[in-house]
């Protein structure tokens, strides 16, 4: 009896040993880990802990728990206890597990964490078929900072209906976090502004199994109708790159968060908004919205693509005719000078993909004998939406694919592209706060193309 006795007080020292083990290791991280752009051969992760602290991953191909690897490191003070973990030499399309430790111990997290890197498929079988997830407008309430009155955010329980929808990647289309005015000119005020945002629970599990990538609007850019012109864009621009895991931000030449993403046979082009536009009140006809170098810069990309569907993203709408003030169709130089481009040199397969709105809709606009251009608008996830949208001249936009507007629910969006080669589809689908499809609409490869 008495060893039966000393058996359980062991097992409980153990099994308290392991919880209080269990518990330092989640006590230490503050956000993630999130999943940044995948490769044929890499997988980059993200992870943000509460101080600076030793860190590993330790990861295998499914089912092989004999054959794990691991990655070790530290995170950084200076870098807002941030790490970019990027895995390499792994094997072509193959799903890997994987676990974070921190300090030695185990993070216990409620759901499994696992990445797949691209499959080799070029010259071998017909393009793998993709599902993106999207949204764009993240309000958190903060009592302390926001406006009087009831709170602007809606609360983040769509989160989990997107993750609900396994998604190979998740666009973040802008207004990502908003900051607030005590934000607006510190910069520590900022990292923490993301912080907040970063951390939220319903985020963690759709950040830990899905391709990330994002880019950005005025409000996690700055103020609101923020542009060139704002004291804090070097140090915003700097916040960023330490929260977001992207291909690359900007080029050597020209800074930004502009980048390009391929995936499968769709190619994603993430514009820069703000970080070189011209005020909406100067007076200018060829004022700046990407600005020359980083307009140049798309053209190059989309001349060079061999992407079936080429998906260029802007924070702000870019083809509404009805939306003269926070859109490329307002700086009508650049407007122009793409959409002349793009007839010139009858380039197939260009959709745009936007957020800030805070309604959805999809746009159609006709180009006489070359294919129609697209716009999907997603927007928003937990900001308030534009519930009087049918008070507005705005209401009726000839533009406006019938039976697409959603403007009094959050939403999110889906892009699913399926079929086989020379024959893809590209579906475009909006779901409410509560996961139910609201609407569907399919664009055949052919659509797109003047052939």
């Amino acid at each position: 009896m008495q060893r039966l006795g000393r058996n359980l007080l062991l097992l409980l020292f153990f099994a308290t040993a392991i919880t209080a083990r269990a518990q330092t290791a989640n006590d230490l991280l503050e956000a993630g880990p999130m999943l940044g752009y995948v490769e044929i051969q890499e997988a980059n992760l993200w992870i943000q802990t509460t101080k600076p602290v030793e860190y590993e991953i330790r990861y295998h191909p499914k089912g092989e728990e004999n054959n794990t690897m691991s990655y070790h490191g530290m995170t950084k003070s200076s870098a807002s206890n941030t790490a970019h973990i990027k895995l390499a030499d792994l094997s072509y399309g193959t799903t890997y597990d994987y676990d974070l430790y921190l300090e030695g111990n185990r993070v216990e997290l409620p759901y499994n964490t696992s990445f797949t890197t691209k499959p080799l498929w070029q010259y071998r079988t017909s393009p793998p078929n993709v599902s993106i997830a999207l949204g764009s407008c993240l309000f958190i309430n903060d009592k302390k900072s926001d406006r009087p009155g009831e709170g602007y955010g809606k609360g983040t329980d769509i989160l989990p209906e997107i993750t609900k929808k396994n998604p190979d990647m998740m666009l973040w289309l802008g207004d990502n976090v908003y900051y607030r005015e005590p934000d607006f000119y510190s910069k520590p005020a900022m990292d923490e502004r993301y912080k907040d945002a970063r951390n939220t629970e319903d985020m963690q599990a759709l950040l830990a199994n899905t391709i990330n990538l994002a880019t950005w609007d005025d409000h996690d850019f700055g103020p609101n109708n923020s542009d060139r012109s704002y004291r804090m864009r070097e140090e915003t621009l700097d916040i960023f790159k330490r929260y977001w895991a992207n291909p690359s931000y900007g080029t050597e030449e020209t800074k930004g968060v502009f980048t390009k993403y391929k995936y499968s046979d769709v190619e994603l082009f993430f514009m820069d908004d703000r970080y070189h536009r011209a005020p909406n009140r100067l007076d200018s006809e060829d004022k700046a919205f990407f600005g020359e170098a980083q307009l140049q810069w798309l053209m190059d990309s989309l001349v060079g693509s061999s992407a079936t569907f080429k998906l260029v993203i802007v924070g702000n709408q870019a083809t509404n005719k009805m939306h003269n003030y926070e859109s490329l169709f307002a700086y009508k130089h650049e407007y122009n000078k793409l959409m002349n481009f793009l007839k010139e040199q009858d380039i197939p397969g260009v959709v745009f993909i936007s957020g800030d709105r805070h309604f959805t809709e999809l746009l159609k606009t006709n180009r006489g004998r070359d294919y129609p251009i697209y716009e999907f608008t997603s927007s928003p996830l937990s900001s308030s939406s534009y519930s009087t949208l049918d008070e507005s001249e705005e209401y009726n936009n000839p533009q406006r694919v019938e039976g697409t507007v959603v403007y009094k629910d959050q939403n999110f969006g889906m892009i699913r592209v399926t079929g086989k080669e020379d024959d893809r589809k590209l579906t475009l689908q909006t779901y409410g706060s509560e996961g139910k499809k609201l609407w569907e609409k399919t664009i055949h490869e052919n659509d797109l193309d003047n052939e």
